[in-house]
């Protein structure tokens, strides 16, 4: 055991030519996915424990122990970036997008020291076109490559836990532009480490207290795989701030790993549409089919419910007559910088 949930299997023996090699350590880590997983019930709870194995061979090129470790920890990632419970070898080109990520990883410290990031507003519109609310969502200004969506650096700074620092930035940024935004919330998206952090529900009172934001103003997004990863504590977590008046929705619904059980338990206000399901509703029925989903089982559970990547008229026509009445996307306007939202909210009141 290396340390956390990570471990490492050496395995030795002399081997009739690279295949028979692949295919022993094929078999062996097929055996070690079958052991590890399946379902657990641990106090009264479902668990299910995937596990992701990077492998790599040696020697071929002189490589020292460490060498071999970082190749196999290089092709772990990989096979987590494939889907999870997932196998992957390491190659040399892994070896070049582990390189690139250790570079990334050192500009974005240096990034998070020198606080290089902006906050931007995605409006949230009703049927009736007026604001009622929007997303914070952050961008980093890069000396170099100027701005950098999240979705190509929040990975990283998940991995390496940088997203502990960050994350508390972006939720005290976002609180503190709440007041001037003048809409009934703001939701910002908060990481799988924030969350599981003990102190997390302390670490936003602080933050409200600090920032004097109203805490009905503030709307917190999750993903699915957060709240199933110890629901127990996600509960916990839930009812304190929900007492405080804080709102809580589920980002990507129905992208997750999740049980319809989970949702009669949990204290939550709002379900968003993943924009992956109203990107083709006009051509896929399958993606129509989910979105009415959605929408219908949020009904029914007295849940709010909003659809992102809204982008042309057509969808928007389809999501309101399906029963959706809050939308985000393109279609009403991207993401824009604190100055811009504000412009953007006293057009909506003049017109």
């Amino acid at each position: 055991r290396l340390g956390g949930d990570e471990f490492v299997v050496l395995i030795t023996g002399e081997y009739a030519g690279r295949e028979m090699a692949i295919r022993q350590a094929l078999n062996v880590a097929r055996k070690i996915q079958l052991a590890i997983g399946g379902n657990y019930h641990l106090q009264g709870y479902e668990h299910t424990i995937t596990s992701s194995i990077g492998i790599t061979l040696f020697p071929e090129r002189n490589e020292t122990a460490a060498d071999v470790l970082k190749q196999a920890d290089t092709a772990m990632y990989r096979a987590k970036e494939e889907g999870r419970n997932t196998i992957a070898f390491y190659n040399p080109e892994m070896q070049k997008e582990a390189d690139r990520r250790l570079s990334l990883e050192k500009e974005l410290r240096a990034s998070i020291a020198e606080k290089r990031f902006e906050i931007f507003f995605q409006p949230q519109l009703d049927s009736d076109g007026a604001l009622a609310g929007a997303e914070a969502l952050v961008r980093w200004l890069h000396p170099d490559k100027g701005m950098v969506l999240p979705a190509d650096f929040i990975p990283v700074a998940e991995e390496t836990g940088l997203i502990l620092e960050l994350g508390e930035w972006i939720l005290r940024e976002a609180c503190a532009c709440i007041k001037g935004c003048s809409v009934s919330h703001v939701a910002v998206n908060i990481s799988p480490r924030q969350f599981r952090q003990a102190d997390f529900v302390e670490k936003v009172i602080e933050i409200l207290q600090e920032t004097g934001t109203n805490p009905r103003e503030l709307m917190i997004e999750l993903t699915e795989g957060i709240v199933i990863a110890n629901i127990e504590d996600t509960i916990d977590k839930m009812n304190a701030l929900k007492k405080m008046g804080i709102r809580i929705a589920i980002d990507d619904f129905g992208t997750g790993y999740s049980s319809l059980a989970y949702l009669k338990q949990l204290p939550l206000y709002q379900l968003k549409i993943n924009d992956k399901f109203v990107r083709d509703i006009e051509t896929d029925p399958s993606d129509a089919v989910i979105v009415e989903t959605i929408i219908s089982m949020a009904r029914h559970l007295g849940l709010s419910v909003v659809a992102e990547g809204v982008e042309t008229a057509d969808q928007f026509a389809f999501l309101e007559d399906k029963g959706c009445h809050m939308f985000q996307g393109f279609y009403f306007s991207r993401p824009l910088t604190r100055d811009d939202f504000t412009e953007y909210r006293r057009s909506l009141l003049t017109t």
